[in-house]
């Protein structure tokens, strides 16, 4: 606890500072001009948290490799790293823009970006098979090409959501969503520490308890409930038309994304424990790897971006 104490504000920090930066450029003129990719020649949004939601998705990628290992999957740190930083590049409107423009008659015509990212995919199950036949052996031949789907897809498009909010709406809208997501985590080990009796899933996670549940989900609520209402009282975004009617909204948002993370939070677990680790690495201290911190973001970014897709 007093490394987590000591390394977490640090964390904090440099996020903060990231979108932060990502905000304060959005718009800045650049000197290249690329219409046909369409980049208009100023800064668009996300252009720092790309490169920061690419790093975590491919050193990710090293640590699910690591515990693919453990249980005897062929799996390599590089492929899967590849695969969930490929996953991510989908998620950008320069992936859209180029599959669009290869449609037949390169006007893009409608499906063209599906079209894209099923081709992507179908070329993530030819790399695991070439990856696999390496190994000369048939052995665990379908294990090795899943391990590089569930890494395309979990690391790379369902990671890749945060990525698509932040395109669509301020920085602050994303920071909003991640506070309230690991709003549930603290309150949730908190509460479970003061007043946690019944236990959760015991075969999986013996220390969560179902009061840490609860009052994990009400910490997201109260985040939620007031983080929205300051969004809509000092930025453009505006789910509710007041500030009451959005701090109704966000408080069940936030209950709901602190429950869909504490599901990530498990499902995490569950590979963990399969794989026979405690932590997916020790690359940061006190807090294990880089998929013990974005377990629970990750699942809670698909129900994050369809929710403020349906309040816009």
């Amino acid at each position: 606890m007093r490394t987590r104490l000591t390394f977490g504000p640090i964390l904090i920090a440099v996020l903060l500072a990231g979108i932060w930066l990502d905000q304060a450029i959005e718009g800045v003129r650049w000197p290249i001009d690329l219409p046909m990719l369409g980049f208009d020649g100023t800064a668009p949004p996300g252009v720092v948290v790309l490169p920061f939601m690419l790093l975590i998705g491919g050193l990710g990628g090293r640590e699910l490799a690591i515990m693919l290992k453990a249980k005897g999957v062929h799996a390599s740190r590089l492929t899967l790293a590849v695969a969930a930083i490929v996953g991510l590049l989908s998620s950008t409107p320069l992936f859209a823009n180029l599959s669009s423009g290869l449609g037949p008659d390169g006007s893009g015509t409608p499906g063209d970006g599906s079209s894209g990212l099923a081709t992507v995919a179908a070329a993530m199950v030819l790399v695991g098979i070439i990856h696999h036949a390496r190994s000369r052996t048939s052995e665990g031949a379908m294990l090795s090409i899943g391990a590089v789907l569930f890494a395309f897809v979990y690391l790379g498009l369902t990671f890749g959501f945060l990525l698509r909010i932040r395109l669509e709406h301020s920085a602050w809208v994303l920071v909003w969503v991640l506070a309230t997501v690991k709003a549930c985590d603290i309150f949730a080990y908190f509460t479970g520490k003061a007043i946690g009796k019944r236990k959760l899933i015991l075969w999986l996670s013996p220390g969560k308890t179902w009061e840490g549940l609860v009052g994990g989900m009400v910490g997201s609520a109260v985040v939620g409930g007031a983080g929205l209402a300051i969004l809509t009282s000092f930025t453009r975004f505006n789910p509710g038309g007041s500030p009451d009617i959005a701090a109704l909204a966000g408080a069940i948002g936030g209950a709901c994304m602190g429950l869909a993370g504490q599901l990530g939070d498990l499902m995490a677990s569950m590979m963990k424990r399969d794989a026979g680790i405690k932590d997916s690495s020790k690359l940061l201290p006190g807090f294990g790897g880089v998929l013990d911190v974005v377990d629970s973001p990750i699942l809670v970014a698909p129900l994050a971006y369809w929710t403020l897709a349906l309040w816009v």
